[in-house]
C-alpha cells in the first residue's frame, strides 16, 4: 500500500528492507501458516507465516494483505525446513514487473504495488499482496536488558 503523501519509492523501500530481513531466515523453519479468508470480498484477506530458527535468534512473522495471489501448499505438515526465501517488489505499471512475475497477475492500471513472496522447501509458499509487514522479535540477549 502506498501513501499519496509519502515518498514515492516508500512501498518500494519497505519491500527492500522485508527482503533484506529475509535473506538471513534461509536457517529458519516454518513452524506456523495462517490464512484467513473470511472477508467474502477477500479485500482484507491475510497470510500470516511464522518462521522460527531456535530459541537463540528472534522467531520472524510475516504478514501479507490483502492478498491478490496466493497458491495454496499441502496443509497438515508440520515444521518445515526453508530452502529459500525472497519478496520482491512488483511495481504499477507503466514499470516492468521482473520476468519471472510475467503473467503471474493480470495488470492493469488500477493495481497497485505489490509484494510477492515465495518460501521454497517441503511447504513452498507463494503469495502477492498489497502490504507486507516483517515482524523481528527480540532476542532473548536484549529482551535479558530490559528494565
Amino acid at each position: 500500500m502506498t501513501d499519496e503523501h509519502g515518498a514515492s519509492d516508500a512501498f518500494k523501500n519497505r519491500c527492500t528492507n522485508a527482503a533484506r530481513t529475509l535473506e538471513s531466515c534461509v536457517t529458519y523453519s516454518i513452524d506456523r501458516i495462517a490464512l484467513d479468508e473470511s472477508n467474502e470480498d477477500h479485500k482484507d484477506n491475510t497470510l500470516d507465516v511464522w518462521l522460527r530458527e531456535g530459541p537463540w535468534t528472534p522467531d520472524v512473522v510475516i504478514s501479507l494483505s490483502p492478498l491478490h495471489s496466493v497458491r495454496p501448499w499441502e496443509k497438515g505438515l508440520g515444521v518445515s525446513f526453508i530452502d529459500g526465501i525472497s519478496l520482491v517488489h512488483l511495481p504499477k505499471l507503466p514499470s516492468p514487473w521482473p520476468a519471472e512475475a510475467v503473467g503471474r497477475l493480470d495488470r492493469s492500471e488500477d493495481l497497485p504495488e505489490l509484494a510477492w513472496l515465495r518460501i521454497a522447501g517441503p511447504i513452498e509458499v507463494d503469495a502477492v499482496a498489497s502490504i507486507v509487514t516483517v515482524y523481528v522479535a527480540q532476542s532473548d540477549d536484549a529482551a535479558s536488558v530490559l528494565p
